[in-house]
């Protein structure tokens, strides 16, 4: 077990290069502030240094607001808004004091979209929970076909490019006229629930005649995978604890 100050006083920590990243996001973006005592819960718990994309935003960002909210990225945690953004230790279901014995679930999430998308970071064997993709990459869980996607790319390329400005070609079809409103009215416990559902016929033909509203995000997340289960393709696995 390495000690907290082992982690987090490091040569090269990779926050500065983050704040630059930041600095020049191609999507609205918010710097939630961390939750100290939860940010180093989580960081010791994943025995990760601040040299990393994903230790330094957890010991230094309660989490990333991208795109008006349309996706939230967990970090240490926040307590700034309505109860705050969970933190990835919250969302990862980690002990609440260290536990040397313990280790995450195969798909380790990072990330939520309002729609019940979930992006997660494979972990040594992806293949065996049925994961696609090699260890160490991105995936998502595509909630208009209830399937895990390879994202072929690792965590610290995968930030590049949500604040690149390609999510408006990633969710290309799962967007609708007033959907930055209707994400940025949201509560961080909240997400959206399509009727009928993204995975339908109707949903895809069109979308904007849908019906919506906010609803809590263990709502959409236990929809889709109830419906993932039911209809195949199959048990989209753990999703995250919200």
């Amino acid at each position: 077990m390495r000690e907290l100050d082992e982690l987090i006083n490091v040569d090269d920590p990779a926050w500065p290069e983050l704040q630059a990243l930041f600095a020049t996001s191609a999507a609205p973006l918010k710097v939630l502030p961390v939750d100290p005592d939860e940010g180093r819960r989580c960081l010791l718990q994943l025995q990760i240094t601040a040299r990393s994309v994903l230790g330094a935003l957890v010991v230094n960002s309660g989490g990333l607001v991208v795109d008006d909210g349309w996706v939230r990225v967990f970090g240490g945690g926040s307590a700034e808004h309505d109860g705050g953004m969970p933190s990835l230790a919250q969302i990862n279901a980690f002990p609440v004091t260290f536990d040397p014995a313990w280790h995450p679930a195969p798909d380790f999430v990072v990330a939520h979209d309002v729609l019940g998308g979930v992006f997660a970071l494979n972990g040594h064997d992806p293949a065996v929970s049925g994961r696609p993709g090699v260890p160490g990459q991105m995936t998502y869980f595509a909630p208009d076909t209830l399937e895990w996607e390879t994202m072929e790319m690792g965590h610290s390329t995968w930030m590049s490019w949500l604040l690149s400005g390609r999510l408006e070609k990633f969710y290309e079809g799962l967007r609708w006229p007033g959907w930055r409103e209707e994400a940025a009215a949201l509560s961080f416990s909240q997400g959206v629930s399509v009727i009928p559902f993204l995975w339908s016929k109707e949903a895809h033909e069109d979308l904007a005649a849908t019906s919506r509203r906010a609803v809590p995000m263990r709502e959409v997340l236990g929809v889709a995978a109830d419906f993932a289960r039911q209809m195949g393709p199959a048990d989209p696995g753990f999703l995250g604890a919200v």
